[in-house]
């Protein structure tokens, strides 16, 4: 099933592109599914790719996906259209009333303020906190992930003596863990940030558990034990090409920055570059989504004729459901998995009809 997007998105040419079943808002309105609803908190300046980059990794699953686009209203971006922002974009007022299966923040290049300094922060903080009762899972990704843990536990972040750019191997510290399902024992993420959040300080919250981290850049992902909320440190869902834009970046406004480390064939910004992490971003497509409370139901609710075909009794008190698979992968992996709390019986087909999303 495809992704749903805004008509006209820069995203759909590309995603098109490579594959990526897409479809528009205009054609959706004739499907007889209720999709899955994901919210995308666009904090990057490079709205447009991140976009992009998200939307591939989230499309690719045999659910139909329908994506919101939101931003706040206290920021104006410098590196973006007004006429795209206007066209593709949600504020927060548009959206306060919606219930969503899921939400991404992402990073934002403002990771050397204090956090109270951040010209939105209050916006961001009544989005978080409005996304305990309106959104099944959120993915805090990068800085949203340190705001996020910042925010709900009072973990600070921590500014770093270097900037921690490159490519970095991680392991499993959570291996049965549904969004790591799959994984090698290694594997490479990207990261691009001058701050870190200390592994002590997580482990001082009983609520998290930490699922993957590295010698070298620290803890990778942590999340609480019912998924409701998905902390990542790295940038997964990067592009062959973006830390190479980054560099190239910095180097013409006369910034003193290393090379990104593992990135380049060689280590020399003259060669091509050597992509190792590419599986890695799946952990943004199996995005944790399940039903939970009244409040916290987008998916299943007492609607248990959409959900027999998935499990035709609910024995259990939570059960979880695999979708696959991605274009990383070769061989069948999750790509979407979400959990079910036990909602009753599940005994009948799937509706006919178009569900309304609550």
């Amino acid at each position: 099933m495809p992704i749903v997007i805004p008509n006209n998105l820069p995203a759909t040419e590309v995603l098109q592109s490579e594959n990526i079943f897409v479809m528009t808002e205009t054609r959706a309105t004739t499907q007889q599914i209720r999709p899955l609803r994901i919210l995308l908190l666009n904090l990057m300046p490079t709205k447009i790719a991140t976009e992009t980059q998200m939307a591939r990794l989230i499309g690719n699953t045999p659910i139909q996906v329908e994506l919101d686009l939101l931003i706040p209203t206290s920021h104006h971006p410098k590196n973006t259209p007004m006429e795209h922002l206007i066209a593709f974009y949600k504020t927060f007022d548009e959206v306060r009333d919606n219930k969503y299966d899921g939400m991404i923040i992402t990073g934002a290049p403002v990771e050397l303020l204090d956090f109270e300094e951040v010209e939105y922060w209050d916006e961001l903080c009544e989005m978080m906190e409005w996304s305990k009762t309106h959104v099944t899972s959120t993915m805090h990704i990068c800085w949203g992930a340190q705001a996020g843990l910042y925010y709900h536990y009072g973990i600070p972040k921590v500014e770093m003596d270097h900037k921690l750019f490159g490519v970095f191997h991680h392991k499993l510290d959570a291996r049965y863990s549904v969004l790591f399902r799959g994984f090698d024992d290694v594997f490479s993420v990207p990261h691009s940030r001058n701050t870190t959040t200390l592994r002590e300080d997580i482990e001082k919250v009983p609520e998290l558990e930490i699922l993957a981290s590295s010698k070298d850049a620290g803890v990778y992902a942590c999340a609480t034990r019912d998924l409701d909320r998905v902390f990542l440190m790295g940038h997964a869902e990067y592009d062959e090409k973006t830390l190479d834009d980054e560099y190239r970046r910095d180097i013409s406004k006369g910034i003193d920055i290393n090379i990104p480390k593992n990135y380049y064939i060689n280590d020399d910004p003259s060669n091509d570059t050597y992509v190792t992490y590419s599986c890695s971003a799946i952990t943004i497509g199996r995005m944790p989504l399940y039903c939970g409370s009244p409040a916290k139901a987008p998916i299943c609710r007492n609607d248990s004729q959409r959900c027999s075909s998935f499990f035709k009794s609910a024995q259990s008190a939570s059960l979880i459901c695999v979708l696959s698979t991605t274009r990383f992968v070769p061989f069948p992996s999750p790509l979407f998995a979400f959990r079910i709390k036990r909602t009753g019986n599940f005994s009948k087909g799937i509706s006919s009809t178009r569900s309304q999303a609550p």
